[in-house]
């Protein structure tokens, strides 16, 4: 018998309330949207719902602009891994904007992997915040 093959789907995606990495909630959506305006704590990303993939590893990376380090070298991207829980799970995957906000307009491209097949693959346009 077949495997059943897993399922991504965006459920939302723009600008989102604080997320809050000691709580169970996902952030709350705002404003539909992938222009971001470049503005202090602004959250954005997308939740995507992900069924049958129950204890498979999902790998997520953030792409920025070439944000520089105090040295002036290019940030990496932002990546990790996270185990599914659960056979229909809604997970949120974005960042949030910081000082100085010069350095973070420009594209930022957010995926989700599952078991290293690319899922789901979202960029974000960060404005001027009077854009």
């Amino acid at each position: 018998m077949a495997k059943k093959k897993h399922q991504v789907k965006l459920k939302s995606w723009g600008i989102y309330t604080p997320w809050n990495s000691e709580s169970k909630a996902l952030p709350k959506l705002l404003k539909v949207t992938r222009e971001i305006p470049c503005e202090l704590d602004v959250e954005f990303g997308y939740i995507a719902n992900i069924k049958k993939a129950k204890n498979k590893k999902l790998q997520y990376c953030i792409y920025h602009p070439d944000i520089p380090d105090e040295n002036g070298t290019p940030l990496p991207p932002f990546s990790g891994e996270e185990f599914i829980r659960q056979n229909d799970w809604n997970f949120f995957i974005g960042d949030t904007i910081w000082a100085p906000i010069e350095n973070k307009q420009g594209p930022w491209r957010i995926t989700l992997a599952i078991e290293g097949e690319l899922v789901a693959d979202e960029t974000f346009k960060l404005l001027p915040p009077s854009a």
